[in-house]
């Protein structure tokens, strides 16, 4: 795949207290100019946001055509002085051969932290020193500049993605959602928790292009939408609120086996639940919606009479619980690939299948289609009704998912065409198969350094000897599975455990932890 014709979700995330981010903001400025100026003029984009973290904070996201230059912007963020910062600068101008005199061109766009309107005007500051042009999209979600971002580099290419305006996402997602449900009628109403941030506003917008209740459309009861008081922001709402607590928003007030969904502050991560008849909490995170996605996904190849032709695959993190992986492999016979922990390595791997299904566990992913898959879908012509319905459906997906990034309300009306086909509740999607009881323990330790993974972060090289008592110890239970990994940003190990039993994981996750503190000292 060309770079033009992808986008890595996420390059880096510098995330800090927002005062503390004048200088952080203003180099990412400079580099954004010159992976413009490097790709002759292609426009990156520059997103102010701190997701789901707490409203003081924030922070900055890159959109960038497929390379990675983590490097770099490590290079600059870190220089020490002004005289440091040029000479950083000058040195990735000539080791990168960039010209000057080439056009840049960014894009960028914030949430609605209070601090996003002065690190912008930082970030016009980098802009202008470097005589880049630029446009202030002024509020979006993540997934939007990422969609605008894809379709600047795309346009009047052979894989123009689509119209470069938050006008142009809306039509986009509404006119696809009509042709994905083939006359099919949705059951029921979802709630979905906006998380008080980004994503209220723009759910309500993107609601005013979709079919009417009278029309047979969603119903959709938005909770959580206050954007007014940046203080609310990501506050016992949003989906980290409900994967960490294992339980609904307080604000929520759903019926039970009612579908409730919950985004996060900049709406790029999407996970469901409900309350049983008897009350009982039940989670519907990333994992479930990528078998869902898979299973419905791989029936409708069949069905068009492409199962032969278009290689459908899941890829995950050591974090997806085991039972989805058995699911996957075991009933839909998909193949899985597991990768580093970052939605760049999931979004990377699932490029190498003809339709690649990735989610993280708390809700960020989506489905992305080769172009090799797009050409099979566009050209193939189908045998009968029943392949021409199947197969206007897959096309008419390959518009309504957000390709270039894990995108809460694309994700959202994703699910609902699912459930709304197979005539499926919560309950059934739930179903489907019984998760692994697990555990995740933070384990703090004298140098997080000295804890290295290999294996897709499943195993430890080192310190020597560690992962060898690891697997002692996850051979004495049932469905056992444990790994230690390094945390990024402080001096703490994260243990996940599962077993067949609720008792056996908390008892392998502790083992486990023990072995890891006394190796870290």
């Amino acid at each position: 795949m060309a770079t033009s014709q992808g986008l890595d979700p996420i390059l880096t995330i510098l995330r800090n207290r927002s005062i503390l981010l004048d200088s952080v903001v203003f180099r990412v400025g400079l580099l954004a100019a010159l992976r413009s100026r490097k790709l002759n003029g292609r426009t990156i984009g520059v997103m102010i946001t701190a997701s789901h973290n707490p409203p003081e904070d924030n922070g900055v996201k890159l959109v960038d055509p497929m390379e990675s230059w983590e490097a770099y912007g490590t290079t600059l963020a870190n220089a020490p002085s002004e005289e440091k910062l040029s000479e950083a600068y000058d040195k990735i101008i000539k080791e990168c051969h960039i010209s000057p005199n080439t056009k840049a061109n960014v894009v960028f766009a914030r949430d609605t932290r209070s601090s996003g309107a002065h690190l912008t005007s930082i970030l016009i500051e980098a802009l202008k020193a470097t005589d880049t042009a630029y446009t202030d999209y002024k509020l979006l979600t993540t997934p939007q500049l990422h969609y605008i971002t894809r379709c600047l580099n795309t346009k009047e290419s052979p894989y123009e993605y689509g119209e470069p305006t938050e006008q142009g996402y809306y039509e986009k997602t509404a006119s696809s959602l009509k042709v994905a449900m083939q006359g099919r009628q949705f059951s029921g109403s979802v709630t979905v928790d906006c998380a008080n941030g980004v994503g209220g506003p723009k759910l309500r917008e993107l609601m005013k292009h979709l079919p009417s209740l009278s029309e047979g459309g969603l119903e959709i009861k938005v909770v959580n939408d206050d954007v007014l008081k940046p203080e609310r922001l990501n506050h016992q709402c949003g989906a980290d609120f409900v994967k960490t607590n294992q339980r609904a928003p307080p604000s929520s007030h759903a019926p039970p086996m009612t579908r409730c969904a919950s985004l996060d502050g900049d709406a790029d991560r999407i996970v469901y639940y409900f309350n049983d008849v008897d009350g009982t909490f039940r989670l519907l995170d990333g994992d479930r919606i990528a078998t869902l996605a898979a299973l419905f996904i791989g029936d409708l190849a069949r069905s068009a009479g492409l199962g032969e032709k278009l290689k459908v695959g899941v890829v995950q993190t050591a974090y997806a619980n085991g039972a989805s992986t058995a699911y996957v492999t075991q009933d839909l016979r998909l193949p899985v690939v597991c990768t580093a922990t970052g939605v760049k390595h999931l979004h990377h791997a699932a490029t190498k299948f003809d339709v690649g299904v990735y989610f993280e566990a708390n809700g960020h992913g989506t489905v992305v289609f080769s172009d090799l898959a797009l050409k099979r879908l566009k050209k193939y012509e189908p045998q009968s009704p029943a392949q021409s319905s199947a197969l206007e459906t897959l096309r008419a997906l390959t518009a309504l998912i957000n390709q270039t990034v894990g995108d809460a309300l694309s994700d959202l009306l994703l699910v609902e065409v699912i459930l709304a086909h197979k005539g499926w509740g919560p309950k059934e999607w739930d179903l489907t198969y019984t998760d692994l009881p697990n555990r995740l323990v933070r384990v703090e330790v004298a140098d997080r350094y000295m804890f290295k993974a290999v294996d897709a972060e499943r195993r430890l090289e080192s310190p020597p000897g560690v992962q060898a008592q690891i697997d002692a110890a996850v051979g004495k239970f049932k469905n056992g599975r444990s790994f230690a990994r390094a945390s990024g940003t402080e001096d703490a190990v994260r243990v996940y455990a599962e077993a067949a039993t609720r008792s056996e994981t908390e008892d392998l996750a502790q083992k486990v932890a023990t072995i890891v503190k006394q190796a870290g000292g």
